[in-house]
């Protein structure tokens, strides 16, 4: 609902954290101590579970602004919930009431990623948060009626809070920056080396959960018998300088060289153990000690506070808006401007500095020349050194992801950048082979069997349609698909809505021949903006759009794909307009390619398959609806193809990819919902609710089943004769030509 821009993201993240933030602030300023907290907790649990329940049912009627805000109440309660239990715990096991929130937060992630919403949808997922609240606040009144509630003499509160107190306070909302500023960097990064696919960033969240939780639990522990918690929370910001160059230098300089072929095996359940694996390698040193941080800081705070809620309340505030300001300057700031490295060695400053701020005397500005500062400097030097440690992220892993192994000395990766969206590279090859990259996939190509996908895509989108003036085109990739909608004689307009502004940059730079030098087309005007939200914003209206996502296993592409969206595509189509959609058939399983054409034909019941195979095997495909039946007069696509139109292009891109007429474009007719209703039974459809295709298709990253997926659906085949027609015999022709 809210688009898939790193910006968007980033709204509803700040909306999410701050919401805890506020919450943890406001309870035990608004909730009197003598109240008991077992009840409090379980009347804030509850009010959780109505909160889900009415943000299920207000939250599709909501436009894309208000969307975010609709989270700001349940995520309020959520932030209240630790301080409430705060003061139902004695001060040494503060620690472990957080690590345990923290456990909590790795099984849900596990269980939503892996199980409900793979297998039900966020409907269901919701119910049972919903149930576990009920259960939760059940047992809260259980406990309540047996326990005892001791009630604290009240502080001053009007007393300063001395400068030590201050200190850890700053301190732990620097740990909360570099955490969450980390976190949105590695995952960028592991993404690329797992597969960027739903169940990779669930398991990147639980390992990034579970190390904080163990660190918290062993940080509460200790904290009883050392002898300075301070002391501890200071030596773990000191320590973190170098945990932080562990991470980014396995995840950037050692595993992308692993010797490891993701398709040595085809079954996903090993590469997700795999996956695990190296994601506890790389990620627990640092999670470790940003999770003992938190106790330390408890124990370090207020040691005399009689309030623990309060106590509680203010250093998880702290920490929560350190990492709310981590997490949106990564995302919308650092990485697209001064690139991964260079902000993970800022993190490395900034936990050095967070570290020395801890030994600095409280309440003085000044001490000792000779001693003083001898000592932070010598604890400084490991953090300086540890700058020089962390490495570039690799241009082979930018271009070729999980397989970046695989690629060593076989490509000259001639261009590589990260953005705010997505990491797009270009790789040259001696053959004179280009290839595309995004999100570490090979996205486009001057290869024939890429050429050939990519014009038909956008051939496919103008010439069905009498007067094809203007034409949406969702997603830029090398440029080709608008290239080939921008050199028809009858369009007047081309809009490319692209999500990443680095796409079209190094589109133009890198193919501007293959894709007609389309960005510098006086008919086309690009717009940086998630498609789905550029559409569903736009009061425009098109005679064409044609869509051509990121693979379908990619978290958000599925977004494209949905009921929902494919009827918002129609709503914006102009009377006779056309809607094109790219369908892969490899790196996914058969149930994944069905939920996509029966969700399509859902919404498009005169929809038709146009193949693209290779070397006489399924490769992918092509969706074509509209509104009305289709219909294709085969003379006039003669003259709609220009080859007595010395200024036609269309002749020469369809040449150049082994199509010489429209008897061989229309010979990749693959069939239609009438052909397929065996084919299709049982299929899921894929909706904004369920996302089901991008859960099935994340299933079979190492799958390379397309032959048998699209003979299986060539059985059904028939050929149209309510579709094509001629007065000049080509009928005959496109009968035996049939691919």
């Amino acid at each position: 609902m809210i688009g898939s821009t790193a910006l968007s993201l980033a709204v509803l993240f700040a909306t999410f954290m701050g919401g805890m933030c506020l919450g943890s602030l406001l309870l035990p300023r608004v909730v009197q101590r003598q109240r008991n907290p077992l009840r409090v907790y379980a009347a804030i649990e509850l009010a959780i579970a109505c909160c889900g329940i009415a943000v299920l049912a207000v939250l599709p009627i909501f436009s894309r602004a208000l969307a975010a805000t609709c989270l700001l109440l349940p995520t309020l309660l959520m932030g209240a919930t630790l301080p409430a239990l705060a003061r139902q715990t004695e001060d040494q096991w503060l620690g472990i009431l957080y690590g345990a929130n923290i456990a909590g937060g790795v099984a849900g992630s596990l269980l939503t990623g892996f199980y409900l919403l793979r297998v039900y949808d966020t409907a269901t997922a919701t119910y049972v948060a919903v149930a576990a609240n009920v259960a939760v606040t059940g047992t809260a009144l259980v406990f309540s009626a047996y326990g005892s509630h001791k009630v604290a003499a009240e502080p001053n509160l009007m007393e300063p809070r001395p400068p030590a107190s201050r200190a850890v306070y700053l301190v732990i909302a620097l740990s909360g920056f570099t955490a969450l500023a980390a976190e949105v960097i590695w995952t960028r990064t592991l993404g690329l080396l797992f597969g960027a696919s739903v169940y990779t960033l669930s398991i990147i969240l639980a390992v990034f959960l579970s190390g904080l939780g163990i660190g918290s639990a062993l940080g509460s522990l200790l904290s009883r018998t050392i002898p300075s918690s301070k002391a501890a929370l200071g030596w773990c910001q000191l320590l973190l300088p170098g945990a932080i160059a562990w991470s980014a230098y396995t995840m950037n300089a050692s595993l992308p060289y692993w010797p490891i072929n993701p398709l040595i095996s085809s079954d996903i359940r090993f590469n997700f153990e795999l996956d695990l694996a190296r994601a506890f390698w790389t990620l627990l040193p640092p999670t470790l000690l940003w999770g003992a941080s938190f106790p330390f800081a408890l124990a370090a705070a207020a040691p005399k506070m009689k309030d623990r809620g309060r106590l509680m309340s203010a250093v998880y505030a702290a920490n929560t808006l350190g990492a709310i300001v981590g997490a949106l300057l990564a995302s919308l700031l650092l990485i697209e401007w001064v690139g991964s490295q260079r902000a993970q060695q800022l993190l490395v400053a900034v936990s050095a500095f967070s570290g020395l701020l801890v030994f600095i005397p409280a309440g003085r500005t000044s001490f000792s020349l000779s001693r003083g500062k001898l000592k932070l400097a010598l604890l400084a030097v490991p953090g300086i050194l540890c700058i020089r440690v962390i490495p570039p992220v690799p241009k082979l892993l930018i271009a070729y992801g999980r397989y970046a192994a695989t690629w060593v000395g076989k490509a000259d990766v001639v261009y590589a950048r990260e953005g705010m969206n997505s990491a797009i590279a270009v790789s040259s090859f001696p053959n004179g082979v280009v290839t595309f990259h995004v999100a570490g996939k090979i996205q486009a190509s001057n290869v024939p069997r890429d050429m050939r996908l990519q014009r038909m895509l956008g051939h496919l989108t103008t010439l069905p349609v009498a007067h094809p003036r203007s034409v949406l085109v969702i997603g830029c990739g090398a440029g080709i698909t608008a290239g080939a909608v921008a050199i028809d004689p009858e369009v007047r307009q081309v809009t490319i809505a692209e999500i990443e502004r680095l796409v079209p940059q190094a589109a133009s730079a890198y193919f501007a021949r293959p894709n007609f030098d389309v960005l510098h087309n006086s008919k086309v005007q690009v717009r940086i903006d998630d498609g789905r939200h550029y559409l569903l914003a736009s009061g425009e209206r098109f005679d064409g759009i044609t869509v051509d996502p990121l693979d379908p296993w990619v978290k958000g592409a599925a977004n494209l794909y949905t009921a929902e969206f494919l009827e918002a595509m129609k709503q914006h189509l102009n009377p006779g307009g056309t809607v094109t959609l790219y369908i892969q058939l490899f790196e996914t399983i058969p149930a994944a390619v069905k939920s996509a054409v029966a969700t399509f034909f859902e919404v498009f019941p005169n929809g038709t398959i146009w193949g693209n195979p290779y070397e006489g095997r399924g490769h992918d495909m092509i969706l074509l609806g509209t509104g009305e039946p289709l219909r294709i007069d085969l003379d006039r696509m003669e003259k709609r193809f220009g080859y007595r139109d010395p200024d036609s292009k269309i002749p020469q891109s369809l040449a150049e990819v082994g199509i010489s007429s429209p008897v061989d474009l229309f010979a990749s007719y693959a069939g239609r919902k009438s052909d397929l209703t065996e084919w299709l039974q049982s299929a899921a459809i894929n909706r904004d609710r369920n996302l089901r295709m991008e859960y099935l298709a994340g299933l079979g990253l190492n799958a390379d089943d397309s032959a048998e997926i699209y003979a299986s659906m060539l059985k059904y085949r028939r050929f149209p004769e309510d579709i094509f027609s001629s007065s000049e015999g080509r009928l005959d022709s496109l009968r035996r030509a049939r691919k």
